[in-house]
């Protein structure tokens, strides 16, 4: 097996294919006037909303600026979970990178990290290639940067930069099964296995497909390789636990946002996604370059190699194709479920599986002209499958036809590059390198210019930004009072990209509990529930402890506000009689409920009383509405289920018989008007603060509450009643939707959060650790010279297979 082990050259190969796909994608980037290169944001859908605000937040947590710690976040949607979001988004090694940039350059700092990722992921897939058999150092450079820059990494995962740690693994998680193959490495693959799946969990899976399939093609079928294989990822897993199991808990008890049914693309649009610029967002960006594309369909007519070697790689190319294709396959490559948008996230292993097999072909000698014949056939073929789609364009022909044809003619040179001929098979090198970075720079700069026009965009860190952030800062007063960063909202996650304590909150892992319990005070969100807005009402700032708010511009103090812990004279969620407590459809009296006093009239005519502040609510409403004939209009943005409008103030009713006028579409329910009155608000507010706490601490994940001597009845923490809370070592009540506990004469409260499965997870990864420790100990033992004192030290030869085992 002297032939799979890492070349010499592997270092070059790796450092020009990295190369090649950095420059790719900042030339694209560059000709777009996209930033950093121009004025044309990047900063679209999950990558302005999540991932950005996200990064921004692991900034503070490095820089020990969040105000809380790693178990709980709060920041976000009033206190949530912040270990599984670490785990979805954040726990990849190069995320760590936004640290050592300004914090207003956060932007700067994801756009370096995901092209480093790109780079990454065209060296690992270098390093492999050559690691499975010796070949061409260009080859291997410029199949590496064609994987790195297929058309799913720079379409679809260049702004959701989380996918791109799976773009990496696929051929770290391959490298580690050719280790298993050859029995090598079995502590260090155990690690790699462990670091690809902490780094995101859910294309790690794909990747370890993947990799399986390619273990068995590459003749890794025998019973003691596979058991050593399933040893190797499990284990691998293992220590991934503490990480992996609060994520896994996390997403169950999210909001379960969008189903969607699994719908195969058309034939032609996927023949059309293999070309160049093009741009979809519910098929497969099959796009490689031409180059790549070229030596893979080359190979079937490739006699240099074996055919076996041809039929394998050939049926596995065309089983991952019809994997995607096929909805019982599908599933199984997304974990059971059918992602909400972009269906295809498995593609990197398609372009993966190609890549790999166009190098089986280079390894045995670059194809003659019989195979470069039948490779332009087929990709001829494609063309012309893909003329009966809508998402080809003229420019995409162009750029496939050129690519082919110089292609054909880079692969004629370095054929003929002998020994000696360095010019020649430079020459042919660089263009062969040319046929995967110029239509990947075309793809790249006509996606920049087509998300815009089809996604909701952001913009990057600027002077609103700034202002906003400022503002934020000088009003906080966290735990005495939070302050909301407010709306109108920059991202659906304002708090952690500007700072304060809101309700704001969107994640794959934002709490049921806490979408539902804001909708039924009259939150809005969008995204199916799983984006959730800032509610600007006096009411819900008061029970919430909101001091300060960011609103039009300007940070506005409030008005009445409770601490953070408050004393209910009721048991823990239930009414009189012992009925428990349930929230109704009405916002105005579900904050009443919560608040436990009348402070809204709701006049059947839509006209309040003079001097009460007017509300609007009406969740399915989208279109305008304002008091009166003169008032300003506030804009409702309903249409359940993907969107849901908040309740809005429209100001206070100046004169008697002015109503409140609608005008766009949707339902309008009755009760849609609460006319509030301040007086009964500040009388309410007053009782409640005679009895809340005189006094809180909060330490990251710990509240402990003061209260007043004698104290009896149920403690409550605006906080949502997420899973993890305990109060005086036991789970925490719920009362209404927030963290409760009943107390009887105590003079203080304290409660805790602790994230579901962390301590189940610190024990698998413990488990594993030990495992993992005890083979390392076992194998340096069985490599240990044995000596006696009669004899000399005799040195024990090594069985192959576990040569290098460290």
């Amino acid at each position: 097996m002297a032939e799979s082990r890492t070349p010499p050259s592997a270092p070059r190969a790796c450092g020009a294919a990295a190369l090649f796909a950095v420059f790719a994608v900042c030339a694209g980037d560059a000709v777009a006037r996209t930033f950093p290169f121009g004025p044309r944001t990047r900063a679209v859908n999950d990558l302005g909303n999540q991932f950005v605000p996200f990064h921004a937040h692991l900034w503070d947590l490095l820089h020990g600026r969040t105000g809380g710690g790693l178990l709980l976040n709060w920041r976000s949607g009033y206190g949530t979970s912040l270990l599984p979001d670490l785990g979805t988004y954040l726990t990849g090694p190069f995320a760590l990178l936004v640290g050592v940039f300004p914090r207003e350059r956060i932007d700067l700092a994801v756009y370096v990290v995901t092209v480093l990722k790109l780079g990454a992921a065209a060296a690992s897939m270098a390093l492999v290639l050559l690691r499975q058999r010796r070949g061409s150092r260009w080859g291997a450079a410029v199949l590496g940067a064609a994987y790195a820059l297929c058309g799913w990494a720079v379409v679809e995962a260049s702004y959701n930069p989380m996918w791109l740690d799976g773009l990496i693994a696929f051929p770290l998680l391959c490298l580690v099964a050719e280790w298993v193959r050859e029995g090598r490495r079995p502590v260090l693959g155990p690690v790699v296995v462990a670091v690809c799946w902490v780094a995101n969990f859910y294309t790690a899976y794909m990747a370890t497909l993947g990799a399986a399939l390619v273990l068995l093609a590459r003749g890794g079928a025998r019973p003691r390789v596979l058991g050593r294989a399933a040893a190797t990822v499990l284990l691998g897993v293992g220590l991934a636990a503490p990480v992996l199991v609060p994520v896994f808990l996390g997403s169950r008890h999210a909001y379960p946002g969008w189903t969607r049914h699994f719908d195969a693309a058309s034939w032609p649009d996927v023949a059309a996604r293999v070309l160049p610029a093009t741009y979809s967002f519910f098929t497969p960006a099959l796009f490689l370059g031409a180059g790549a594309l070229l030596l893979a369909a080359a190979l079937p007519f490739h006699r240099g190699v074996a055919r076996r070697e041809r039929l394998v790689w050939g049926g596995l190319v065309a089983g991952v194709l019809l994997s995607a294709q096929w909805e019982p396959t599908h599933l199984v490559w997304h974990v059971f479920a059918t992602p909400n948008g972009s269906p295809y996230r498995q593609t990197f292993v398609l372009a993966g599986v190609v890549v790999m097999a166009a190098w089986t072909g280079v390894a045995a000698g670059w194809p003659g002209p019989r195979a470069l014949l039948g490779g332009a056939g087929v990709l001829a073929a494609v063309a012309v499958a893909a003329a009966g789609s809508a998402l080809v364009t003229g420019a995409s022909y162009a750029l496939f036809a050129g690519g082919v044809a110089a292609a054909v003619g880079a692969v004629v040179l370095l054929g003929r590059a002998g020994r000696g001929r360095r010019v020649v098979r430079a020459a042919g090198g660089a263009l062969l390198a040319a046929t995967v970075v110029v239509p990947a720079a075309a793809t790249t700069a006509y996606a920049d210019r087509e998300r815009p026009a089809r996604l909701d965009d952001y913009p990057a860190w600027g002077g609103a930004h700034e202002v906003r952030a400022a503002a934020v800062r000088g009003a906080d007063g966290w735990p005495e009072h939070r302050t909301d960063p407010g709306r109108p909202q920059l991202t659906g996650n304002d708090p952690l990209l500007v700072g304060g304590q809101g309700a704001a909150y969107y994640s794959s892992h934002t709490p049921e509990v806490w979408t539902r319990t804001l909708a039924a005070l009259g939150g809005g969100w969008t995204s199916h529930g799983r984006s959730l807005q800032s509610l600007d009402n006096p009411v819900t700032d008061a029970l919430f402890a909101v001091g300060a708010r960011w609103r039009e511009g300007v940070l506005t103090r409030t008005g009445e506000r409770l601490p953070l812990v408050t004393v209910r004279p009721r048991a823990a969620g239930t009414g009189p009689g012992g009925r428990e407590l349930r929230y109704g459809s009405s916002a105005f009296r579900n904050q009443e409920l919560l608040l436990g006093s009348r402070v809204y009239d709701l006049p059947a005519d839509g006209a309040c009383p003079v001097g009460s502040d007017v509300f609007a609510w009406a969740p399915d409403f989208t279109g305008t509405v304002r008091l009166g004939g003169t008032g300003r209009p506030a804009e409702l943005r309903g249409g359940l289920p993907k969107r849901r409008a908040a309740m809005t103030p429209l100001g206070t009713q100046r004169a008697a018989g002015v109503r409140v006028e609608w005008r766009g579409r949707g339902a309008v329910p009755e009760g849609s008007v609460g006319c509030l009155d301040r007086g009964r608000l500040s009388e309410a507010v007053a009782r409640l603060r005679a009895t809340a706490a005189v006094d809180v601490r909060v330490d990251g994940d710990t509240v402990r509450a003061a209260l007043p001597p004698g104290t009896r009845g149920v403690a409550v923490l605006a906080a949502p009643r997420i899973a993890g809370w305990r109060c005086g070592g036991r789970p925490a009540g719920e009362h209404l939707g927030l963290v409760a506990v009943e107390v009887s004469g105590g003079a203080s409260v304290s409660c805790a959060f602790r994230p579901p499965g962390l301590r189940a997870g610190a024990a698998g990864g413990t488990a594993a650790l030990l495992v993992l420790v005890g083979t390392g100990v076992r194998l340096r033992r069985a490599r240990r010279p044995h000596a006696t004192k009669t004899s000399p030290v005799h040195h024990r030869a090594v069985p192959r297979e576990r040569a290098g085992a460290a």
